[in-house]
Parts: C-alpha cells; structure tokens; sequence
C-alpha cells in the first residue's frame, strides 16, 4: 500500500510497513546515520537521525520508526539540528584530539558529521579514555579510545559474517566492546575477514600497517622488490582516486608499481589459475577414490581459520592447496629466484589484497620453509592507495603496461576469483576438460553467477561423473550447509566458502566505505573481462603448461607438493 505524507512541506510517497528513514531515503531526502546499518533491524541506538513528527512531543529516531499516512515530519528542523549537533558533542567529549594522526581522518563519519553540524569548538569536556590500542592481531589493530559504542561492528561480526568475536560488556559510561575476557583480538575467535572495519564509522579499527617496512625494502639496494595483486585490486583501486566504481585500470596500475620502484609486477591471476589447476586434479582424484569430501576450497584464510577454530573435524575435507597469495609467493623465491639468479632470502615478496586475513595467512607457520618466507609483506586496496599517493603518481594519468611476463599470463578464469562463484566456476571449467578431454562450450555457468543469493549450486555433468558444486559466503551461510552435509547430503563434491559475502570484490581491505552499487560494478567488471579475453581457461594458459613441464613437474623433483600445498591444524581460542 503506497501512501502520501509530508515531509518539510511537501508530498513524498510512503510504502505501509516501512521506516521513515527508508521512505526518506527512496524520495532522495538524507538523513544522517550513525549505528543504522541496511538489511538489519534498526536498534535506534544513536540517536543521529532523530526527526520531529506533528503531534510527537519527543524527536523519534527515523531509523526504527514506521511510516503512517498521518505523519508530517521535519528532518531539519532548528530542534532537530539541535539535537543532532549536541549527539555529536558528546561524542566528541571524550574523543581523542588526534583527527591529523588518525588512520581515517578525512573517511570519518564522526568527522564529517561535525563538519555538517558545524561543531566548531568544545563546549561539553568530558574525561578522555585510556584504553591502550590491541596491537596483538597479525591483521588489524583495534583502538577503543576511538570507538563511539555505535555497535556497527558487533552486528556485522555476529549477524553478517556468524563469528561473534566481539561484544559489549558492562553498561552506561562504562560500556565498551571488547573480545571475550578482554583479551587480545589474537587470542579471539576472530578469522580476521574485517568486515569490522568496514562499518566502522572511526578509527577504531583498521588494519595492521605494513607500508614502512614495504618502503624500508624498495629502499634497500641489497633488496630485490617483487610485488603481486589480487585478480581484485585492477577494479577497485580507480575508487580509492574519486573514479566511478568498476572500471579497470588494469595497466595504470602496473605503470603506477614500475614508477614507485618495485623490481617486478606481477598478477595473481596467474597463480590463481595454477590454484585451479591443482584443485582440480585434486577435486577429480577424491570423486574417483570417494575420499573426503565434500572437498572444501581454502583460497579464502579467514574460512580456513574459521574451519580450524570452529570445525577441525572438517580439516581433511580442505583443499590442501595454497591460496594464489601464497603460490605466488612461493614461486617468486624458487622457479622466479633460480631463473633470475637470484638468492631467495634477496628477494622481498610483497602481495596486494582485497582482505586484511591476507596478512594473517603470509604469517602462518605452514607459509615458510627453511627460513624463507613465501610472502614478507600485503597491503590492502587502501593501503596501496596511500603507497601511490606517498610517491607522488597521478595513477589515472599515466601510459598503461603490461605486468612481467615470467609470472604474468594469464586466463579470464584466473581473474574470476574475485567474485563468489569464480573460484567454482574456473575449477569446473578445468574439471570439465580434465574429465572428459574436452572444453566447456558453455564456459559461462549461469548457476554460479546469481548475486546477492545466499547460496548456489551446480551440477556439471563431465563423461559418467556428475560432479555437485555448491558457493555460499559468510560463516552463517557456511552453518547451514555443513549442518545439511552432516545429516547426510551426499550430492555436493566441491564446496566454495568466502568469509565476505559477494567474494574478495567486497573484501575487508577495500575501499571504504563499500556501497552495494560499487559491489555490483566490480563484479560486472570481472565478467566483462571474462568476456572479452580471449584465453577462457586455466589449463589453457601456455605458461601455466610451460612451468608445469619444465619445473613443477620434473621427474624427481617435488616442487609441486612443496611449493603449491600445505596442511592445516586444530586452533584453540578463547570463546
């Protein structure tokens, strides 16, 4: 039932059953926000987008009240604004001075709130917190002198990804949000997938920054600089620049990473299809031998985690393959250090990631060997923005390049890893083809491309196997399917899992803040290439047989197990 009500002296249209938030919103009026958060019950905590309703004695918060036919409504009215300016002094109160050091001073909802308000001096003091920053995670720090107590990120944790690694404890001035026993984020049931700091509305989280040691190393002439990017990186970077999400600059990139210094560039994608190589050939030898499986992919470190944290029963159905991060790695200091000549502790590795739980993975004990570490350092989306702008480079104003090519072909398959659905969709392709002999007519799978559906499923029927493969994001999602195979489904074979929903396009490294319509512009970014290019397969890539011929699978040799898989183990951590 649509309805009319009026909203600052004029007629706007009302649906029955909505908030009045939500009717303002359609009808292009804003209001601020600050604990909201879309697609989630509104808690009215804040108070930031109170509005003064005829007939109301007190202002009532837009976000958790209904819209009635009724209803004339001020959104910014002098007793409004009022309100909304003395919400934001209070916060202010007991906030830190230190907006110019702060890790998102110019991206700060509180700021900018302060800024439209015109919050101009101090006129509430309040006693400063001091609370020490948790700097024990491997992947992000967390800063409860900075937090506003809006709740964004517990709900994210506990009703988006189905972790609850933080919560509130204690209550009126003494709340706060904290992991369990106010321990450190490292002893927590974290899996790092920062979807956390994706909501929060200050610095109170961010990521662990690696880009002074990055800059230590490309200064360090004894230091030879290689440096790789997610299949992700290419389609989202442009917004870190004010560019319109989802446009590709794929080549601006290289050019920008050759300017600042580094000895290398290479694509993750091209690991990516050496990933899908692998998992594969191992996805096809347990269907023939009916051992463990459903397998489980563990190209995302956060699920991997989740799995040994939560769920270690389920470790041996994991792919034992590494993710494209740490193959890559892996083969710059082996196959890329012997070719060049070059000493693998000479080389320094560093990754660009949609994800801060990347920076957990390169740290894990299982991504070493003798001392040698597979990747020395990741940044994140944004991180690299700020690497870009610490040297000075126009990026949307340079001549674009290719990146090297010793590590650099690529399929479209390889790129298709940055979206839910991609890793399942590369993997059958390759599956297909190995099967069978033949390649997928139909290369594009339909099933595996739905957005914003919590689940999906596909068979491929390959000679006389029919091979079931089902991709869910978030640890919620993930529940549900494991509770179905432990009831006895039977008909799934490869399970795709992705701590963020929508895959590593909406990864906690990205561009802040992430809008659902920047979402959707990535992935139709990576399809487009997809379709555009030419080489639709992983086993078609010539350098992928190249290296595959000549080093990862020489007669007596066990590159292949040692430097492309790994084993994982059961995590203890406090609840």
């Amino acid at each position: 039932m649509i309805f009319d009500i009026e909203v600052n002296n004029k007629i706007i249209k009302a649906k029955k059953g909505e908030t009045i938030l939500s009717a303002l919103s359609r009808n292009g009026i804003k209001v601020p926000t600050l604990c909201f958060m879309e697609d989630l019950l509104p808690t009215g905590a804040c108070r930031i987008c109170v509005v003064e309703v005829e007939g109301q004695d007190n202002l009532v918060p837009s976000c958790a009240q209904p819209v009635e036919e009724w209803m004339k409504i001020k959104t910014h009215s002098p007793k409004v604004i009022k309100a909304r300016k003395t919400i934001v002094e209070l916060l202010l109160s007991n906030h830190p001075d230190d907006c110019l050091y702060c890790e998102r001073n110019g991206n700060c909802e509180l700021q900018k709130l302060a800024i439209q308000l015109n919050v101009l001096e101090r006129r509430i003091s309040g006693k400063k917190g001091n609370q020490k920053a948790d700097r024990s995670g491997s992947s992000m720090v967390r800063d409860p002198k900075k937090c506003i107590l809006c709740g964004r990120c517990v709900r994210v944790c506990e009703e988006i990804v189905g972790v609850t690694a933080i919560d509130f404890i204690k209550r009126g001035n003494q709340c706060e949000i904290t992991p369990s026993f106010k321990k450190g984020i490292n002893l927590s049931s974290c899996i790092n997938c920062g979807q956390c700091i994706m909501v929060c509305p200050t610095g109170a989280l961010y990521e662990r920054d690696h880009l002074p040691e990055i800059i230590d190393s490309l200064n360090n002439p004894a230091k030879h600089v290689v440096i790789q990017y997610s299949p992700t990186i290419s389609v989202s970077l442009a917004e870190e620049f004010g560019v319109k999400s989802g446009k590709d600059i794929n080549g601006m990139l290289n050019a920008a990473l050759r300017k600042i210094g580094f000895n290398r560039i290479f694509d993750t994608s091209f690991a990516a299809d050496i990933n899908t190589m692998e998992v594969a050939n191992q996805l096809v030898a347990r269907v023939k031998e009916n051992q463990n499986l459903p397998m489980f992919s563990s190209c995302c470190p956060a699920w991997v985690k989740y799995v040994e944290q939560t769920h270690p029963e389920l470790i041996p159905n994991l792919s034992t393959t590494k993710s494209p991060q740490q193959m890559m790695g892996a083969l710059v200091k082996s196959y890329y250090a012997e070719n060049q000549h070059i000493a693998p502790a000479d080389i320094y590795t560093v990754s660009v990631m949609p994800c801060i739980a990347k920076k957990f993975e390169a740290q894990r004990e299982e991504m070493t060997h003798k001392g040698i570490t597979d990747v020395d350092a990741v940044l994140t989306t944004r991180e690299l923005a700020k690497l870009i702008r610490l040297y000075g480079i126009d990026i949307m104003n340079i001549e674009s390049e290719l990146a090297d090519t010793i590590l650099g072909t690529r399929s479209s398959s390889g790129k298709l890893y940055a979206v839910s659905g991609g890793v399942s969709e590369a993997v059958a392709r390759t599956t297909f083809a190995i099967l069978t002999g033949k390649d997928l007519v139909n290369f594009k799978i339909t099933e595996l491309r739905v957005h914003n559906k919590n689940r999906k499923e596909y068979r491929l029927k390959a000679g006389d196997y029919e091979i079931g493969f089902a991709v869910v994001s978030d640890m919620i999602n993930a529940e549900k399917l494991m509770k179905e195979i432990k009831s006895g489904r039977k008909d799934l074979h490869f399970i795709e899992v992705m701590s963020c929903q929508g895959g590593c396009v909406n990864g906690g490294g990205q561009p802040i803040p992430a809008r659902k319509e920047d979402i959707k512009a990535r992935i139709k970014c990576i399809y487009d290439v997809d379709d555009k290019e030419s080489i639709k397969f992983a086993h078609k890539n010539p350098q992928l047989s190249e290296i595959y011929k000549n080093y990862l699978s020489v007669s007596g040799e066990d590159h292949s197990n040692q430097i492309l898989h790994t084993g994982f183990t059961k995590r203890d951590v406090l609840l």
